[in-house]
């Protein structure tokens, strides 16, 4: 494993000398343009294991994605490689359709600290709700960028990340009542405390979510990149296309349904993934909004 070699895969050209907020989020911005967030392998008969080797492998050598736990936890390794003090956190994602918070810590995320300031770094959330700049560990603060306003708020130690988005346009109208349409202007994502952990801390969950009949990840194949103006999501056959503002305070939603003979070339063609085993597709609905 070696950071150049990491680099190669992101294209990431830049400096690496310094440890500041300018060259993490360059670093980072490649890395989820570059990096699906994705759960294929639940789908595609391959287990998920969290050995970094076994991460690094998957998606440096093999060029395929993963999710939170295998995305950030790599990317932790790369800053700490370059002398980020780095920690990790663990998160209770919200889930809307339920309106409450998991009461499993599913999602692993990376804490940076730069010239004294605590930063948050996220590169495993995949579609709207994926951050494009490192976040300030400040409560209450608006924090503005390409994906809509992001806002941390904090009680009694426990700290709260929520998301305020565009109005949206949807030219195909057949999927304007789509339950993976985010009705709300502002959603909670997760929640978290200050508690390091480790990633021994997610072991179980690590099993859980790809082996429960309950968890969002066995009833959905997910595969979503960030792009320089959007992102883009398979969710099962569903193919969606966003870009940011394509309008003043409007973001463009385009779907699309795919055959079963498309979704293995839509990956290759729009997510730069080449499967080696066969994927079957699934989306039962619920549970996950863009």
């Amino acid at each position: 494993m070696n950071l150049e070699e990491y680099f190669a895969r992101t294209g990431y050209k830049g400096s690496t000398e310094k440890q500041d907020l300018e060259t993490l989020t360059d670093i980072f911005q490649h890395h989820i343009r570059a990096v699906p967030f994705e759960n294929l392998s639940i789908h595609c008969g391959e287990k998920i294991t969290l050995e970094l080797e076994h991460v690094y492998d998957k998606i440096v050598r093999r060029k395929r994605g993963g999710w939170c736990m295998e995305n950030n936890q790599l990317l932790g390794w790369v800053l700490k490689g370059l002398g980020y003090d780095t920690s990790f956190l663990g998160a209770y994602v919200f889930n809307p359709h339920q309106n409450t918070y998991a009461t499993l810590m599913t999602h692993l995320v990376v804490k940076v600290i730069i010239d004294s300031k605590a930063y948050i770094v996220d590169a495993g959330f995949g579609v709207s709700y994926q951050m494009w700049q490192p976040m300030e560990l400040v409560s209450g603060k608006d924090q503005p960028q390409a994906p809509g306003v992001f806002r941390f708020t904090e009680k009694n130690g426990v700290w709260y990340l929520e998301k305020m988005r565009r109005k949206q346009y949807i030219p195909n109208q057949s999927f304007s009542n789509s339950d993976l349409l985010e009705k709300k202007e502002c959603r909670k994502v997760y929640m978290f405390s200050l508690e390091p952990r480790t990633v021994e801390d997610f072991r179980f969950q690590c099993t859980y979510l790809q082996t429960s009949p309950d968890s969002l990840f066995t009833k959905k194949s997910i595969c979503t990149l960030q792009t320089t103006d959007g992102f883009r999501a398979l969710i099962g056959w569903t193919l969606t296309e966003t870009t940011y503002n394509y309008k003043e305070n409007m973001d463009l939603v385009e779907f699309v349904t795919l055959e079963d003979e498309e979704v293995e070339k839509t990956l290759k063609e729009k997510f730069n993934i080449t499967l080696e085993r066969k994927l079957v597709p699934i989306n039962v609905k619920g549970s996950y909004t863009i």
